[in-house]
């Protein structure tokens, strides 16, 4: 399905970034990985991608809250493979706090690589997407960019700006080939949510499943976490030409959460 094509998934040394690549690779995309960790796991990662779906994997470590840093490492993915027709913006951080007490440098962090890198990522790729008349633009979101929560000030920001992004990328790009959608999940258990189950376990004194059971009965109706798998294959969807004419929507994964 997707021969040929070069894809760049930030955040994807773990959980949804790693599946999306894994995805995107399963049906024949070269991939760039991208994301913190250790060494020898990335690279066993990047070699078993290689190995597993016969494509080109290539691992850039690049710190994407530096705006220059963020759009050189698109150049750099484009020399590495060739090319860019698929741009996954996945990368992300968290930080919880009422916004009184919201610390400045952790506003400015997670702005910085929620929201700037999805901008400054999508305006380095655009030029070689728009050149070839080919390209696909899949920001991962969060049900955070259509609804917000509590303690969550910077991140539900960070979110509900890639959502207008999204929407104005598209309509800059529309009929030129190039398409621009964003995923929006609810509670999926990757290590950024574990540790959200871990502080509630302690603040109400329960153990990490019933933590976990508690944090889903108060968003999300399906009472089970969305996967990483389930989203890699809305992101391959996106890419693929049954949504040539899909651009600047969300398309939501999130177990009910906003059905209410």
């Amino acid at each position: 399905m997707l021969q040929g094509k070069n894809a760049v998934v930030t955040g994807s040394t773990s959980g949804i970034g790693l599946a999306v690549a894994q995805e995107l690779a399963s049906k024949g995309a070269n991939v760039v990985l991208n994301g913190f960790g250790d060494a020898q796991a990335i690279e066993k990662e990047r070699a078993q991608i290689e190995q597993q779906y016969g494509v080109k994997a290539v691992y850039l470590n690049t710190d994407l809250m530096d705006a220059k840093a963020t759009r050189q490492f698109i150049d750099d993915a484009v020399a590495a493979l060739g090319g860019i027709h698929i741009l996954v913006n996945n990368a992300g951080i968290q930080h919880t706090d009422l916004i009184e007490d919201f610390p400045i440098d952790r506003w400015d962090a997670v702005i910085a690589l929620n929201l700037s890198a999805v901008f400054h990522g999508t305006a380095a790729a655009l030029p070689y997407m728009k050149k070839q008349g080919w390209g696909r633009i899949v920001n991962i979101a969060s049900v955070h960019g259509l609804v917000a929560s509590t303690n969550k000030s910077a991140y539900v920001a960070a979110k509900h700006g890639v959502v207008g992004l999204t929407k104005v990328t598209a309509l800059e790009n529309a009929g030129n080939g190039v398409t621009c959608n964003a995923i929006c999940p609810g509670w999926v258990r990757t290590a950024l949510v574990e540790r959200q189950i871990e502080a509630l376990a302690q603040q109400r004194g329960l153990d990490t499943e019933a933590a976990a059971r508690e944090l889903l009965a108060e968003k999300q109706p399906s009472l089970q976490f969305v996967s990483p798998q389930q989203l890699a294959g809305a992101a391959a969807f996106l890419c693929s030409d049954a949504a040539a004419q899909m651009t600047g929507t969300t398309l939501t994964l999130d177990g009910g959460w906003t059905a209410r």
